[in-house]
């Protein structure tokens, strides 16, 4: 007996405690005033979506935050260019604190906040959450993925937008905590270009779940969802080539029995080959389109500067670790000229 506990003790993994969910929220809290602010943004999200406001949702910022004063900075430009093109665009920040990793890498601010394999993740939570706040109350709304369900009930009161990536869509956990969150979420097509998982996955949000979870005392809990009528789809392209043109949507419409689902395209990943420069033309195009596919929003990645960089001692400022970025001069002439089209093509609402 003492062998094996001297196993199991030389095996044990170390823990360490994190602050519950409703301790996180006490620490750092969400006014009455933003609150009601989220709100307001979340309708307006879904106002979007279902047509009945005819602005272009526009979800844009980096890859993955890595650095907050630079996430500031970008989130300052942003409110300032959502008071010029306001009529013809709704802007949300794009402010990803998780980052999915195909095999290894930097996982995200929540996880290792130092970038240095520290993974001290108190920190992570603790400068996340003072981060979306501090952008939440510059009156912007923020987007980020869902990608570890613990994490979703630090910030469940802050996200107006959400999304689930290409690779987690077919998850049973992602689309049951989808069921159960109070934003609008987008569902990715997967990375081999399937369609159907995304749609299986919209279905699965919508209805109402009884589930494994963490409730806001950390506790493992029965939580039982509605079903989220938010769910949508987002076009990512593939692996094989670029899904966000017509003709492509043409053909999945064709695919689908029923109406298409809201759709959302995501300009990186497949769509522009994994060339940041080109989500301008993927960009172009879709407006230019808009009156025939309905397009209701689109994701860009973007930062203070183009291109993406190594974690290292001598790192540019503004300039992404993850995947690369639009730069912010590149990304503020695309959008005034979107918002010229947009207003010389309205798309119209909704009946």
């Amino acid at each position: 007996m003492n062998a094996l506990n001297t196993a199991l003790q030389q095996s044990a993994v170390k823990e360490k405690n994190l602050s519950l969910p409703h301790q996180l929220k006490v620490a750092l809290p969400l006014s009455p005033h933003l609150a009601q602010q989220i709100a307001e943004h979340r309708q307006t999200i879904q106002n979007i979506l279902e047509g009945q406001d005819h602005r272009l949702l526009v979800i844009t910022g980096p890859c993955s935050i890595h650095d907050t004063q630079s996430a500031l900075d970008y989130a300052e430009k942003l409110k300032q260019l959502q008071a010029v093109v306001s009529d013809q665009i709704f802007l949300v920040m794009r402010a990803y604190i998780e980052k999915p990793r195909t095999t290894v890498g930097w996982k995200g601010l929540l996880y290792d906040p130092a970038l240095d394999g520290s993974a001290d993740m108190q920190l992570g939570l603790e400068k996340s959450r003072e981060l979306y706040l501090q952008m939440i109350e510059m009156g912007l709304p923020i987007a980020s993925e869902i990608l570890s369900p613990m994490a979703t009930a630090y910030f469940d009161d802050l996200l107006a937008w959400g999304a689930i990536g290409a690779r987690t869509s077919e998850s049973q956990i992602h689309r049951e905590i989808s069921s159960h969150m109070p934003y609008s979420i987008g569902f990715k097509n997967g990375t081999d270009g399937s369609i159907q998982i995304a749609l299986d996955a919209i279905q699965s949000a919508s209805h109402s779940h009884q589930f494994l979870g963490m409730n806001q005392a950390g506790l493992p809990s029965i939580l039982k969802s509605k079903g989220n009528p938010k769910a949508h789809l987002i076009l990512r392209g593939s692996n094989t080539g670029p899904n966000y043109q017509l003709a492509d949507i043409e053909k999945i419409k064709a695919q689908v029995q029923g109406d298409l689902p809201a759709l959302v395209i995501d300009c990186s990943h497949g769509n522009s080959n994994k060339n940041p420069l080109l989500q301008q033309d993927v960009l172009r195009t879709i407006v230019n389109e808009r009156h025939l596919s309905h397009v209701r929003g689109v994701m860009l990645e973007s930062h203070l500067v183009d291109g993406a960089q190594k974690i290292s001692c001598d790192m540019a400022y503004g300039q992404s670790v993850t995947d690369g970025c639009l730069g912010w001069d590149k990304t503020y002439q695309l959008l005034l000229d979107v918002a010229e089209k947009l207003n010389e093509c309205p798309l119209q609402r909704s009946a």
